[in-house]
């Protein structure tokens, strides 16, 4: 799998569009013109596009998004990602991250990994993945995720994110909404010592889930990866050695005091 492209590397690495986004010790900007038309927000977005390595690079090596190498660069610092494991990759459209987690479980060998993807919008089938188009508020979707997974998860990701309204408040409460049915989900299916990884905007709500989390979890970390934006408000949270739901020690708990009682 590819890392993370460095502005260093010296190979110039050209786009479809033609722009040069790696040229060495020296970048090219490319300058977009408004057209008639379009919005002064679509000519920087597109500016931008154009402009950035991950994108060239993403596209340059048949990824599907620059998202990527944030799960490549999130991996490499925390390596979550193992051959053999189990994965669950939520909000995967169109498949960036799908493709790397096929790539460090081993999905396309023999006796490798499991991963499979969900996400609302349609998604272009990835190679070695269960690719399934669905939204993940349906009350089915955990049931069908996990029929299609054969067993408990090592590892849930979770790059979720909901429409923006242009304002932050309901932006941030929107996605925190989705991050609290991802990590109920998670809860339910991970594995004993299991990963959960996702997307967090900062917003001052985050807090209450991430107690929920470092209760279940041996460590909860906080990242931003360096393919994440700079404006960007969005971090990662990495939660890991998962303890299992409370119901589930509960029981235990009382297994081990039944079999003291015996003895």
């Amino acid at each position: 799998m590819a890392k993370k492209p460095s502005a260093a590397s010296g190979r110039a690495r050209r786009s479809g569009s033609g722009a040069v986004a790696n040229t060495g010790n020296r970048q090219l900007t490319v300058k977009v013109k408004s057209a008639r038309g379009r919005k002064n927000s679509s000519t920087r977005w597109l500016q931008r596009q154009l402009n950035d390595p991950y994108v060239a690079e993403a596209r340059a090596l048949g990824l599907r998004s620059r998202a990527a190498f944030k799960l490549l660069e999130l991996d490499d610092r925390f390596h979550f990602l193992k051959p053999g494991q189990k994965v669950v990759d939520l909000g995967a459209a169109p498949g960036g991250w799908t493709q790397v987690a096929v790539d460090r479980v081993n999905a396309m060998k023999p006796g490798g990994g499991t991963v499979v993807g969900l996400d609302i919008l349609e998604w272009e089938t990835v190679a070695g993945a269960t690719c399934i188009t669905k939204d993940f508020n349906d009350p089915d979707a955990p049931d069908v995720l996990k029929a299609a997974l054969g067993g408990p998860a090592d590892v849930v990701l979770s790059d979720m994110a909901a429409p923006t309204t242009g304002h932050p408040p309901t932006d941030h409460l929107r996605i925190m909404a989705l991050l609290e049915l991802a990590w109920d989900f998670a809860e339910d299916v991970l594995a004993p010592g299991g990963t959960f990884v996702c997307k967090v905007f900062q917003g001052g709500t985050e807090g209450e889930l991430l107690t929920r989390m470092k209760s279940l979890c041996e460590t909860v970390r906080h990242a931003k990866p360096p393919a994440s934006r700079k404006e960007s408000s969005e971090m990662y949270v990495i939660a890991s050695g998962f303890r299992g739901r409370p119901a589930d020690r509960d029981h235990d708990d009382a297994s081990d005091d039944d079999t003291e009682t015996r003895a």
